[in-house]
Formats: structure tokens, sequence, C-alpha cells
């Protein structure tokens, strides 16, 4: 005997687990019609009616409460409203772009300056610059020395157009520092 039945989709909800008209199972329904007036607690065979009179659907808000409530309301209007509303949100969210600039402890003076150069390049073009000193063998004992290049030498060169959101710290083999550019 096969383990999948032909008839599995029969009785199942929607994709977006929504209960609707023939899946609703509670015998009685508090019903609300969208826009308007409750209609009280009935039946879900006078809910059903009502809602094909309408032209609309039955739609199961809230199965848990006692009764069941229940809305009649167009679905497909309402989950293309929703789905406005997403768009928008996504729309209007900002992407946080972080760039990373990569130290070491025994850096040179004219090395921090080339990559502070670019470190500020990101800053200016509004991007969040991650700074980070490798930690190498013997350094992994004093993470001290990965500060003090972040702290010391690095940050004084970027503290006119950047903000420190994250001052630095250690995290495994790396000493990490996370600066912003100032707001305008």
């Amino acid at each position: 005997m096969s383990r999948h039945n032909n008839n599995s989709d029969r009785g199942r909800k929607p994709k977006d687990d929504v209960i609707m008209n023939e899946n609703i199972r509670a015998t009685e329904l508090r019903v609300l019609i969208d826009g308007g007036e409750p209609m009280g607690i009935i039946s879900r065979a006078d809910a059903l009616r009502e809602a094909e009179n309408l032209n609309l659907d039955l739609v199961l808000m809230s199965p848990d409460a006692k009764p069941p409530v229940a809305k009649i309301m167009d679905y497909g209007k309402h989950k293309y409203q929703l789905e406005r509303k997403k768009k928008e949100a996504r729309k209007n969210q900002k992407i946080i772009d972080v760039k990373e600039v990569k130290f070491s402890c025994k850096i040179a003076e004219n090395d921090i300056n080339f990559k502070v150069k670019h470190a500020r390049e990101f800053l200016e073009k509004g991007k969040h610059v991650k700074l980070r000193v490798f930690l190498r063998g013997r350094e992994m004992s004093s993470p001290e020395l990965g500060i003090l290049v972040l702290r010391e030498k690095v940050w004084p060169q970027l503290q006119d157009i950047a903000t420190l959101e994250m001052d630095a710290s250690r995290e495994g083999r790396y000493v990490n520092m996370l600066v912003v550019p100032n707001k305008k």
C-alpha cells in the first residue's frame, strides 16, 4: 500500500495557514462583517450562507477564542493589501553595507595611512567600516597590541568623519572595532 494518499489536499489549509469557508470546523462563531457591524454569535451554516450572499469569504480570525471569531471579508483583497504593505516596508528599509579593513599588530605607519585612506572613502560613501587586527601566533597572548593599533593609531585619523559604534574588543583571532559615518 502506498504511503501517499491522492486525497491528501482535501480539507487542508491554504499555504498561508488561513482557515476559511468550508474548512472552519467550529459549530458556533462570533461573526464580524468587514467594515460593518458585528453579527453576534451565529451558527457556522448561517455565517457561510451570509458570506455567500455577500459574495465574500468567511475567514477564521481567532480560532482559540470562545466562541471562535470569524470575519466576512474579501480575502483576496485583504491578502493583496498585506502584500502591498510588506512591499512598501521593504522599499523603505535601508540596507547597511559593512566594509572591512584589516590591519596587523606590526604594521608600518605608511601602511596604516594607506588603509585608513580606504576606510575614509568607505565612510564618505555612507558605508559602515569594520576595522580588524588579525592576531598571529604569539600575538594571541597579548591582544592589547591589536587594541592599541586600533585605538591609538587608526581611530584618531577617522574620528573627524566617523562615530565609534563598537569599541575595540577581541573576538577569537581578531580585535574588531566598528565605525559608522557621522550623521549629516
